[in-house]
This record gives structure tokens, C-alpha cells and sequence, in this order.
């Protein structure tokens, strides 16, 4: 499918890759992963004929279709549907041209006609309406909104139309960087589903762990300018780069002392006569020796969030609230409370409110009705992705920094900066010239400058790579106050929220469980829906005979049965999968197990469960195709 073979790509005097070389398969689906500003998009521009390299070479088979997500915001008066639909361009040149032949009525475009219904069949063109809604609906949009015009919708949504448009046409090979920036949990847990099943060739950029682990079979790590493949997921690619480390790091510590060796045989023996002839020999055995380069990992970024002063618990307590804009309410019936140790992340499809809420907790918008009461000494920090937009790309990092500590010395000022990764160099250069990622390291550092007591964090890794939010997690952890969670990373979720609060229906209640018993919910809800859906309507009023009706509606049902038993079978299965998961997981959970069995039987019940959430997680994308399937084949009825 691709063939990238000693690529070379330089920019000015800075090389991105040198001697670059691998293969993808058809059908693969591959993690492309590296630090923010390695080269991953800049490959995608090469693949795409967008940038072309120095050197080496990169092959497409030929004739095969590709697909992106572009970089245009969809516009204008056009359905959400109908710009989806637009996506498959030979579709749609198809039925321009059918309806243009239809309308001239000549004689002699019978033949072409018939040719491009054939045509139509064969890329199952006549699902495409039912297709196009489903993608649609599983990023988000409820059914009623599919025939809105795009320009209706925000920048954000906007973006889920292009991910939809470029999902759509089933490209042979589809390019993806960081598909799940503008979507939220509900979203990316469906993106999840739908590229695990992906027919086609996926190549994908992405920083969300969880992602990288449900969709790959391959992990290409750009690494060094070089390009080097590794099997499996993204956590088997670091169990795997680790021990490659470990290994050279041992390889390498060997070949030093070997060579420490023959330096002091040839130090101390060179000026004998009767050992010159061996040092000698060695001196050219050191020459032969390969010079050893040393293991250079690239430094972690760090994160510290200074710890606050300590206040009486509760810090915020909200009776019986409401919160709205312009008189018009979002959230009602607000009964919450939050204390000095809460790690609580909101769950809720945008535009549920979580937003609305985080700016109540954090002072920023006023309760319509109800009552809160928190401490006056109470400090926020608040992040949000949107207020890098408002940094002054000519200042730099230390001047937006000083500004918010007047009282500060330089010294405090640049030590603050440091916490966040920001040396000197970096700290004095323009905010224009910084990455997506160490502009919301900056946000992190002006947020946190008075040492806030709430951390209420709206998508705050967007822009950083895997090792950056891994620097998050446990400086959040670290962290001794409270923090209030708004993400679509799931791993970030599980690994530092330890309360799960769900914005639906008008208001925000408690969940009680955790992330993979949302994923149930989720998924059960889905079913709910699609099971409403598939009720037989009932017989028209105008149906000249009853009869001819319900016998049409009876071999329709025949048709779909079979399908219909696919999706039965699939949630049985899925059912009874999700029984002995919640049977080892009370195993597990259960104290006497680690009284009177060893650390074996732990971790053997730890390893079944690991395997069985993986067969859970095929099981739902086989659902999901299942019930694809059989949604498609109702719509062609129609």
C-alpha cells in the first residue's frame, strides 16, 4: 500500500528525516507516534503530494483512493447530511450525471444509464443516506439535526462534519492526525469502535493512549529522523522499545568496559619491548572497534502544580442550583460538593453543559436560582484549550509570566516557569515560535501561579504528546488540592479521577461506577435507541388493502431476519462477556483472595481479565457492525 524507502525531508537547516525506511500493508492499521514537532504531520504532507522530500522515495500503489480529514471548515447552507453524502465524490458524480441524462430523455444514453446504475451498485451506493447518518450519529449529532445547514453549528462541531466526511467514502487508505481533538468521551468511545473495524488502510496520528491501543496492529515510531516499525498496540511498542533500551543501554556499558580494558593493557605495556608487539596488536583492535555512541533519550517534560494553603473542608458546596445564560437554564436541580481531596471528572456528550458547570465551580458564572457557598480564601485555576488564542504571540513566555506576578523578582518568576518545563532559552523566546504543546504548558504555568486550591482542567491535553500527559497524570496526582476534570482522554480519566460525575438530562448527579461501566451504559443506551428504531410502523391510513400490507411488511421482516438474528447473537455474546468480566473483577476484588492464595492466582486472574476485556471490546465492534449492517439493509426498504 505505501512504500517509504531512505526518505529524506529537511527545512532550512533542520533535517526531519534522514534514511528513512517502511512498508505498510493493505488492511493495516498503523499508530504513527514521536514528540510534538518530529515530523508526523509533515509526513502526512508527503504522503498527501502536499510537500515533496529531499531525498529517498515514498510509493503509493497506484490508482488507490486516499483520504484526510481537510483542513477547510465545512460552510455554507449545505445539510450536515447532504455534505457528508458529498464526500464520496464518485457517488456524487454518478447521480449528477444520471440526473442529467434522465433529464435530456435521449435515446441513446439508455446504455450509459444502465452502466451507471451498475456502477452505483456496486459501491453500495444506495446505503449511503443510512451510512452517512450513522457516522454522523455516532459523532454526536441527534437525527433531527442531520438535514440543519453546517453554518448553524460551531467551529468545533464543524470539525466532527470533516471527520464524518472523511470516514465516509471508505478510502483505500485513510490518514487520520489527532481525530479525536474536537470530540467528546461519548464521541471518541464510538471513533473507537468504528476504526477498530476499519476495512481499509489506517494510518493514524494520535496522543490518546486508549486509542492507540483499541485500533493498531502496528506501531511506526518516528524516532532519531528514522522511521522503525513495531508489532502490536501502542503498549506492547513500549514494552518492546523498553527492552530494545535496556539492551543497548547494556550492549553499550559492555563494549566501553572492553574498551577501558585494552586501553589500559596498551597504557601500560606500550613502552616494554617485550609486550610491544601485543599493544600493538590492541592498539588496532581499539581502531577496528565501532565508536561507541551513547543512548540519548529525549528529557521528559515535567509538570509541578505548587501545593495551595490548606482550607476547611467543604470548599464549594452547591443546594438545589440552576445555572443558564440570558434566563434561559442549562443545569437544574444542582445538589454537589467538592473537598480538598476530589479528583472528579464530568462526563456528558457537548453541549450536555459541562462547560456551563465548570465555569459556576470556578466563579465565572453566576447561579440563576439556588445557593453555593465556599470559602473566601478560595483559589481557581482554570484551563481552557481556547485560551491559548488570547496569548500575545509577540511576548514571550517570561513577560506573560511577569505580568501576572508584579510583586514577583525575576528570579520567583522564572522559577514558577520552570515547574512547567520553560529553561531559560525557551522562556525568553516568542510565544509564536512554541508548539501546540508548550502553549498549554504556559496556560498550566500562568493558571497555577498563585497556587490554586481547584484545578478545573476543560480538554487540557489536546496539544500534548503521550509523554506529556503522562507528566500530567502524576503531577495531578501529586497535586494537593482538588481537581475538576473535563476530557475525552479516557486514560487520563482513569488515572487521576477517582468520581465520576454525569451531565445529562438538564443536570449533574453522581455516577456510581467507573469508566468501563459507562461504556456499558453507553452501549445499552445505544441499543435502547436502535431497538426503538426498529419498530414496525404502523399501516397507513391511505393503504388501499390491509392485507397486501402486512403481507409486504412480513417478507421485509424475512429478509431482514437474518440480519436481525446477527445482531441478537452479538449482544448475547457481548452480554455473557460482560458477565465474566464483572465475575473476575469481583474475584479480584474480593480481600480473602490475597489472604489465602499466593501472588500467582492474582495475577493470573489479573492476566484473564485483561484477555477478556479485549475479546469485550471485539465483541462490541462486532455489534456495532452487526447492527450497521442491518440499519443499512432497513434503509434500502424504505
Amino acid at each position: 500500500m505505501l512504500h517509504i524507502n531512505d526518505l529524506g525531508y529537511r527545512i532550512g537547516p533542520r533535517v526531519l528525516f534522514e534514511g528513512a525506511t517502511v512498508h505498510i500493508a493493505q488492511g493495516q492499521r498503523v499508530g504513527l507516534v514521536g514528540r510534538n514537532g518530529s515530523g508526523k504531520t509533515t509526513l502526512f504532507r508527503m504522503i498527501r503530494g502536499e510537500a515533496q522530500p529531499s531525498g529517498g522515495s515514498l510509493a503509493l500503489r497506484p490508482r488507490i483512493k486516499l483520504g484526510w480529514v481537510s483542513q477547510d471548515i465545512p460552510s455554507g447552507e449545505t445539510s450536515l447530511l447532504d455534505w457528508v453524502l458529498n464526500a464520496d465524490a464518485e457517488r456524487k458524480a454518478l447521480l449528477d450525471e444520471l440526473a442529467a441524462l434522465e433529464t435530456a430523455h435521449a435515446a441513446e444514453s439508455g446504455l450509459r444509464i444502465a452502466e451507471i446504475h451498475e456502477r452505483l451498485i456496486a459501491i453500495d451506493a444506495h446505503s449511503a443516506p443510512a451510512r452517512a447518518a450513522a457516522i454522523l450519529t455516532g459523532l454526536g449529532f441527534a437525527a433531527e439535526q442531520h438535514g440543519l445547514p453546517v453554518e448553524q453549528f460551531s467551529g468545533g462541531w464543524r470539525m466532527r462534519v470533516a471527520l464524518a466526511a472523511a470516514l465516509f467514502p471508505r478510502p483505500d487508505l485513510l490518514l487520520l492526525d489527532e481525530p479525536t481533538n474536537h470530540l467528546d468521551l461519548e464521541a471518541t468511545l464510538w471513533l473507537q469502535n468504528h476504526l477498530a473495524a476499519y476495512p481499509g488502510t489506517l494510518i493514524l496520528i494520535s496522543h490518546d493512549r486508549d486509542l492507540l491501543n483499541a485500533v493498531p496492529d502496528r506501531i511506526v515510531h518516528l524516532d532519531a529522523k528514522r522511521l522503525v516499525a513495531y508489532g502490536g498496540n501502542y503498549d506492547a511498542f513500549e514494552t518492546t522499545r523498553r527492552l530494545k533500551l535496556d539492551l543497548a543501554a547494556k550492549a553499550l556499558t559492555k563494549q566501553l568496559e572492553q574498551r577501558r580494558k585494552i586501553q589500559g593493557f596498551i597504557d601500560r605495556f606500550r613502552a616494554k619491548a617485550t609486550k610491544a608487539r601485543q599493544a600493538q596488536s590492541r592498539i588496532k583492535m581499539l581502531e577496528k572497534m565501532e565508536v561507541p555512541v551513547p543512548i540519548v533519550e529525549e528529557k521528559a517534560v515535567s509538570f509541578d502544580f505548587p501545593d495551595p494553603e490548606p482550607l476547611s473542608p467543604p470548599l464549594i458546596v452547591i443546594e438545589n442550583g440552576v445555572a443558564g445564560y440570558d434566563g434561559r437554564a442549562v443545569l437544574k436541580k444542582l445538589d454537589l460538593r467538592i473537598d480538598t481531596d476530589d479528583r472528579i471528572a464530568l462526563l456528558g456528550a457537548n453541549g450536555n453543559g459541562k462547560s456551563t458547570l465548570a465555569k459556576v465551580l470556578s466563579d465565572r458564572l453566576g447561579l440563576m436560582e439556588g445557593e453555593m457557598r465556599r470559602s473566601p480564601k478560595l483559589k481557581f485555576g482554570y484551563f481552557a484549550q481556547h485560551q491559548a488564542d488570547e496569548l500575545d504571540l509577540s511576548a514571550t513566555p517570561y513577560a506573560h509570566m511577569a505580568q501576572k506576578m508584579p510583586m514577583a523578582n525575576e528570579t520567583k518568576v522564572r522559577a514558577h516557569l520552570g515547574r512547567f518545563g520553560f529553561g531559560a532559552e525557551l522562556a525568553d523566546s516568542k510565544v509564536s515560535t512554541l508548539s501546540g504543546g508548550e502553549k498549554a504548558r504556559l496556560l498550566f504555568a500562568l493558571m497555577t501561579r498563585e497556587a490554586p486550591h481547584v484545578l478545573i482542567l476543560d480538554e487540557p491535553t489536546n496539544h500534548l504528546d503521550i509523554d506529556s500527559r503522562a507528566a500530567l497524570v502524576a503531577a495531578l496526582n501529586a497535586y494537593d488540592g482538588a481537581v475538576i476534570l473535563i476530557s475525552h482522554d479516557t486514560h487520563l480519566v482513569e488515572m487521576v479521577a477517582d468520581r465520576l460525575w454525569r451531565v445529562a438530562d438538564g443536570t449533574c448527579t453522581p455516577y456510581e461506577g467507573d469508566l468501563s461501566d459507562y461504556r456499558r451504559t453507553l452501549l445499552e443506551e445505544r441499543r435502547a435507541a436502535a431497538r426503538e428504531g426498529r419498530d414496525d410502523a404502523p399501516p397507513r391510513d391511505d393503504a388501499p388493502d390491509r392485507r397486501e400490507d402486512r403481507r409486504q411488511r412480513a417478507e421485509k421482516r424475512a429478509q431482514l431476519a437474518p440480519l436481525k438474528k446477527k445482531v441478537t447473537e452479538a449482544e448475547k455474546a457481548l452480554e455473557k462477556l460482560s458477565a465474566q468480566a464483572s465475575k473476575l473483577e469481583n474475584a479480584l476484588a474480593d480481600p480473602k483472595l490475597y489472604e489465602r492464595e499466593g501472588g500467582a492466582q492474582v495475577v493470573a486472574l489479573q492476566k484473564d481479565l485483561g484477555a477478556l476485556n479485549a475479546r469485550i471490546a471485539e465483541a462490541e465492534a462486532a455489534w456495532m457492525q452487526a447492527m450497521e449492517d442491518y440499519e443499512t439493509a432497513e434503509a434500502e426498504q424504505e
